[in-house]
C-alpha cells in the first residue's frame, strides 16, 4: 500500500513503488557480455553491486568492471560488496580486463574497485596499469574510472591521473549530514577534496543516492558543492537496500522530484546530469561523456575538444 507524504514527490518506504520496475535485457549483446564475464571470472559491480540496470547496460554493450578483487576493506552501510581481508592483487588482471573489453567490443568501459586500504599505495599503481592496458588494446574505447578516495593523497591521485582515463569519478554517495552514519572511513569534505583535485586535470564526475532521509535542500547543496569543486557530470539515483543487513530505505523518491533535481543541476551548469530512480554511477555513461565533450567544444573559442 502506498503512503504519500504531504509533499507528493516523496513516498514513505512501505514497499517498492511501481516506478522501480526494471527493464529486462532484450538484445543479443546481453548474453554475449554475460558469457565473457563468467568465462574470464571477472568481477563486475553490475553483479556484485546488484545494479538494477544490468540488463539495459549489458544490452547496450557497456559494462563496469571491478578490479582489485571483490572484498573491500571498508564497510559502508549501503554497499552490497563484501567486507573483509582482500587477496593480493592479481598481476594478470589488467590484461584480462583489457582483453575482455576487446572481446565485448565496448565503446565505453567503466572501471571501479573496492577500497584497498591494506596496500601501501591503496591500489593506485594497479589502477594505472589497468587503464594503460585497456588503452593499448582498445585505443578507441572511452575509459571512465570510478575511484576510491585514496585518502585524498595527491601523490596517489596523480598516479591514476597520469594514466589519462577520459573521465575520473568519485562518489559523494549522500548529503553531508548523513555521510558519517553510512560511509566507513570516508568523509564528505575529503571526497570534495578529491573531486576538486581530479576536476582540475580532467572531466570530473560524482553521484549520490537519495532515499536515506535527506531533504531536497540538502541534495541541492551537494550539487552546489560539486559544481564549485569543478565537477562536470553528476548522477542521482534511488537507494535500494541490498539485503536486510544493510541500512533501510527511508523513503522512495517520486520521479517528479528526480526531474526537479535534474533541472536544478542543469541550472547550476553541469555538462550532464542523470537523475532518476534507477540511475547509477555508470548509467548512460557513454552519452554523459559525449555531452561533456560537446559542451567543452561549444564553450571553446577554437572549437577544440
Amino acid at each position: 500500500m502506498e503512503q504519500l507524504n504531504k509533499n507528493t514527490t516523496r513516498r514513505t518506504a512501505t514497499g517498492k513503488p511501481s516506478w522501480l520496475k526494471i527493464k529486462l535485457a532484450s538484445t543479443p549483446q546481453y548474453p554475449v557480455v554475460r558469457n565473457i564475464v563468467e568465462k574470464h571470472c571477472l568481477h563486475t559491480i553490475c553483479s556484485s553491486g546488484k545494479c538494477p540496470n544490468i540488463g539495459e547496460c549489458w544490452s547496450m554493450g557497456t559494462a563496469t568492471f571491478m578490479i582489485l578483487g571483490d572484498i573491500c576493506t571498508r564497510s559502508c552501510k549501503f554497499c552490497a560488496t563484501a567486507t573483509g581481508k582482500p587477496l593480493p592483487p592479481d598481476p594478470e588482471e589488467p590484461q584480462k580486463v583489457a582483453h575482455s573489453v576487446q572481446l565485448m567490443q565496448l565503446k565505453h568501459c567503466v572501471i571501479t574497485s573496492v577500497d584497498r586500504d591494506d596496500l601501501p599505495d591503496k591500489g593506485a599503481a594497479h589502477w594505472a596499469t589497468t587503464i594503460r592496458a585497456i588503452r593499448a588494446v582498445n585505443p578507441n574505447t572511452i575509459i571512465e574510472v570510478l575511484i576510491p578516495d585514496f585518502d585524498a593523497l595527491p601523490e596517489l591521485l596523480d598516479i591514476v591521473i597520469a594514466a589519462r582515463p577520459d573521465i575520473i569519478g568519485h562518489n559523494l554517495e549522500t548529503v553531508e549530514r548523513i555521510t558519517p552514519s553510512v560511509r566507513s572511513r570516508a568523509s564528505y569534505l575529503k571526497s570534495l577534496e578529491v573531486l576538486r583535485y581530479i576536476s582540475a586535470h580532467t572531466i570530473g564526475k560524482t553521484g549520490i543516492m537519495v532515499g536515506l532521509g535527506e531533504t531536497p535542500e540538502e541534495v541541492n547543496k551537494v550539487m552546489e558543492d560539486a559544481r564549485k569543486a569543478g565537477v562536470r557530470l553528476f548522477t542521482i539515483g534511488q537507494y535500494l537496500q541490498p539485503t536486510a543487513q544493510h541500512i533501510a530505505v527511508s523513503e522512495y523518491i517520486h520521479p517528479d522530484q528526480f526531474e526537479h533535481y535534474k533541472t536544478t543541476g542543469q541550472q547550476l551548469g553541469f555538462d550532464n546530469i542523470e537523475s532518476g530512480p534507477l540511475v547509477r554511477s555508470s548509467y548512460m555513461a557513454e552519452k554523459t561523456f559525449l555531452d561533456a565533450k560537446l559542451t567543452k567544444k561549444c564553450n571553446s573559442p577554437t572549437g577544440d575538444l
